[in-house]
């Protein structure tokens, strides 16, 4: 069984940083794309951050709306990726949720974290 856990968010004043992480537990063999989405209070899901693997070097993208402000990476060893959240702006107010595609002994599918909101106001 293969869990995922996201950090805890916050409330973070306009300008402020915030890291999210988020932990893959279970039989795992091996993790590939990692995604970050938000989702707002009536708006569409949106991706924010991909990152194809966890070592070094792996290839980045990011949505032009946090592009230069929102980092994503990962460690391999604890197979946990982070979101590292700088310069946040009120429309950043969302729901962030991390996703990984996890190969096991018997799947290659996608996991979803459980969701951890991120309130940007001053």
């Amino acid at each position: 069984q293969v869990q995922l856990v996201e950090s805890v968010g916050g409330l973070v004043q306009p300008g402020g940083s915030l890291r999210l992480s988020c932990a893959a537990s279970g039989s795992i063999c091996s993790i590939h794309v990692i995604r970050w989405y938000r989702q707002a209070p009536g708006k569409q899901r949106e991706l924010v951050a991909t990152i194809t693997s966890f070592t070094s070097g792996g290839n980045t993208n990011y949505a032009d709306s946090v592009k230069g402000r929102f980092t994503v990476s990962g460690d391999n060893g604890k197979n946990t990726v982070y979101l590292q959240m700088n310069s946040l702006k009120p429309e950043d107010t969302a729901v962030y949720y991390c996703t990984m595609k996890i190969q096991t002994m018997a799947s290659h599918s996608d996991y979803w974290g459980q969701g951890t909101q991120v309130t940007v106001s001053s």
